[in-house]
């Protein structure tokens, strides 16, 4: 049996996520004539070119594309085995963490994260990641360390643990026209709305429960992410529907809008987080997920009673 050498592992991923030799010497310190070397080694033991040129930059191979996912993740497995019981001091944590989540987590909460790490775990660093079409793929081969957001089906093997639940308000800028007088069904869906769907969708749980009552409200304009949705209420009379820790964290900061109760009602919206079950037991790993747990906590007090306006302050 050939004996296996895990650091040609190392230096395949290191060439397949940089794609390129030069990228590739720099992330694991080395020459460029040494990583050619290794990617030669590489080429003759995997009987494949791995990169080609194409044009002036590198190209993986269909085989190459195949093999990333699985090195990534055996070089993850060996990292575990190999590191020693008991060290989770989070100060000696170097890790770079992707984590997939919307503009709700990063904009929201993404400042306490922020603070937290910076705290407890000072050299390590957090990179969001845009939701896309979120598949499990990415978590299954390492593309991304957690996964943070309205989850559905996800994959028989993943975890998930339940975050926060939340529920949509209406904000509007202050003095909006329906501010005045007591908030209706048929003048909340008279209005001009606008819609946060990443996938450009302008239809909803709200437009069923107004479709209940035999309305519909006017959807005009249509932005990926619920910030862009609040700052076009706040600078019109558009209005938005967004999580009620959107809106509050707005007025936190002062933006000079208002949130309200719809006047229907709507599912309650539950954010999770998921991660691929290798790394349970992993000491970073694990510092993340109750890093996470700790920031994204709304607190009861900040919860406004129904049919109340809240001004910003």
């Amino acid at each position: 049996m050939h004996s296996i050498d895990l650091n040609l592992l190392i230096a395949l991923d290191a060439l397949l996520s940089e794609g390129s030799v030069l990228g590739a010497a720099r992330r694991m310190n080395l020459s460029s004539p040494a990583m050619s070397r290794t990617l030669g080694r590489i080429r003759r033991a995997l009987g494949d070119e791995i990169l080609v040129r194409a044009g002036r930059r590198m190209v993986p191979t269909p085989r190459a594309l195949e093999l990333h996912g699985r090195v990534r993740n055996v070089i993850a497995d060996a990292r575990l085995v190999m590191r020693p019981e008991g060290a989770a001091d989070p100060a000696t944590f170097v890790r770079s963490f992707t984590v997939r989540a919307s503009d709700y987590v990063a904009g929201v909460f993404g400042a306490s994260l922020q603070a937290i790490a910076a705290q407890e775990a000072p050299q390590v660093t957090l990179r969001f990641a845009d939701q896309g079409k979120e598949d499990v793929a990415a978590l299954r081969e390492g593309r991304i360390d957690l996964d943070i957001g309205v989850l559905g089906d996800i994959g028989p093997e993943i975890r998930m643990q339940t975050l926060v639940r939340d529920r949509f308000v209406a904000v509007v800028r202050r003095g909006h026209p329906l501010l005045k007088g007591r908030m209706t069904g048929l003048r909340f869906a008279a209005a001009t709305h606008v819609s946060a769907s990443r996938r450009g969708l302008s239809r909803g749980p709200i437009d069923d429960a107004l479709a209940a009552q035999g309305l519909s409200r006017q959807v005009r304009f249509v932005v990926p992410g619920f910030h862009a949705a609040m700052l076009t209420a706040a600078a019109s009379d558009i209005v938005a529907a967004v999580p009620f820790a959107v809106a509050a964290s707005a007025v936190r900061l002062g933006l000079r809008i208002r949130y309200f109760d719809l006047p229907v009602a709507t599912p309650a919206v539950a954010i999770a987080q998921a991660w691929h079950p290798r790394f349970d037991k992993d000491a970073s790993h694990r510092w993340l997920r109750q890093t996470v747990r700790k920031a994204l906590t709304v607190r009861p007090e900040q919860v406004p009673r129904a049919g109340h306006a809240v001004p910003g302050r």
